[in-house]
C-alpha cells in the first residue's frame, strides 16, 4: 500500500470515529431506559394502609394525602341487629388525618382518632421509612419498611385512682408502637405482606401488661383494573395471663381505585380501633359472635 492510500485510510478512519462519537449520546438515550427498567421499584399495594395494618408503601416526594376512616358498631351479636340498624347508628371509631411524602422513601403522618379502647381521644404521629423497594432484579426481591408511632390520649384526667385515665404523669398518656413490614408482589394479581411489631403503653389497667407483641400478614388480590380484594390478620401476643380475652383482629376488604388520586375502601373487621396502639392492644370482639363491623376509608392526594 503506497503512502497516499495509507493517508486516505487514516482520514476515513478518523471520520468514522468522529461519527461514532456523535452517536454515543443517542445510543445512551435509547439504551439507558432499558437498563433502568430492571431497577424500577414496583408498587406492591395501592394504599399506605391495607385494612387495619400499614403497608410497605410510602408517598412520592411532596405528595400530601388526606384521609377519613370510619368503623361502625357491631353488625350482629348483643350490640348489633335491628336496634342499632346493624351497627350503622353507632360510631366505634373515626379517623381524620394527613400523610406527607418528605422524600420518596420517608412518610410523615398525623391523625386524630376517637379511640375504641379504654384510652380515647388519640392524637397519633408516625413516620414510615422504606429501607428497600422491590424491583425486577434479584438484588431487591422484597420491599422492607420501618414504622414508628407515638400515640397520646387527650382524655380529661380522672380523679379515680383505679381509672386508666387517672394519668399521674403526662407520660402516662403516651403509647409507642414500632413495626417492621416486609412485602412482595408476586404477579400483577397477588401481593403479600408479613409484619412484626412491638407496642408499649406507659399506663395500663391492673389486669393487663404494658407490652403487646404482634405478628401479622396481609394479601391483596387484583380482580380487574380498578377492584381488588384485601385480606388481613394480626395476632397480638402477651407472654403473661390477663383477666380479659383478647382476640386477633381479622379483616376482609374491597378496594376501589377511582383514579385521579382517589382511593376508596370498604371492609369488614372485628377490630374496633383504627390506630395500631388501639386495635392491637384492645380488640376483644369475636367474628363467631357476630361482633364484626362495616368500615370504610376515603383518601385524596394533592401535590404541594
Amino acid at each position: 500500500m503506497d503512502i497516499p492510500k495509507i493517508r486516505l485510510y487514516e482520514m476515513l478512519k478518523q471520520i468514522e470515529l468522529k461519527q461514532m462519537r456523535r452517536l454515543y449520546p443517542i445510543v445512551a438515550i435509547l439504551v439507558m431506559p432499558l437498563l433502568s427498567m430492571g431497577q424500577q421499584t414496583l408498587p406492591i399495594f395501592k394504599d399506605r394502609k391495607i385494612i387495619n395494618s400499614f403497608s410497605t408503601e410510602t408517598l412520592p416526594r411532596h405528595m400530601l394525602d388526606f384521609r377519613v376512616a370510619h368503623r361502625f358498631g357491631d353488625m350482629f351479636g348483643e350490640s348489633g341487629g335491628w336496634p342499632s340498624f346493624y351497627g350503622f347508628e353507632s360510631a366505634r371509631d373515626v379517623l381524620i388525618g394527613f400523610e406527607y411524602g418528605a422524600t420518596d422513601n420517608l412518610l410523615l403522618g398525623l391523625n386524630r382518632t376517637k379511640g375504641a379502647g379504654p384510652l380515647r381521644m388519640l392524637v397519633n404521629t408516625y413516620f414510615k421509612y422504606k429501607l428497600a423497594g422491590q424491583n425486577n432484579t434479584l438484588e431487591h426481591p422484597v420491599a422492607v419498611t420501618f414504622l414508628a408511632m407515638n400515640s397520646i390520649s387527650t382524655m380529661p384526667k380522672s380523679d379515680e385512682i383505679s381509672a386508666i385515665n387517672n394519668f399521674p404523669k403526662f407520660a402516662h398518656r403516651m403509647t409507642y408502637h414500632f413495626q417492621m413490614l416486609v412485602a412482595k408482589r408476586f404477579s400483577e394479581v397477588v401481593s403479600l405482606q408479613f409484619n412484626v411489631g412491638y407496642t408499649h403503653r406507659n399506663f395500663v389497667d391492673l389486669d393487663d401488661v404494658n407490652y403487646v407483641i404482634n405478628v401479622g400478614g396481609a394479601g391483596r388480590f387484583q380482580l380487574n383494573r380498578r377492584l381488588a380484594i384485601l385480606l388481613e390478620a394480626n395476632l397480638p401476643l402477651r407472654f403473661r395471663n390477663v383477666d380479659f380475652e383478647a382476640t386477633a383482629p381479622l379483616g376482609i376488604g374491597l378496594e376501589w381505585e377511582t383514579g385521579g388520586g382517589h382511593a376508596f375502601q370498604i371492609n369488614l373487621t372485628n377490630a374496633g380501633g383504627l390506630s395500631e396502639p388501639d386495635y392491637l392492644a384492645y380488640t376483644t370482639s369475636n367474628w363467631a359472635d357476630g361482633e364484626f363491623r362495616l368500615g370504610f376509608t376515603i383518601s385524596r392526594q394533592f401535590k404541594i
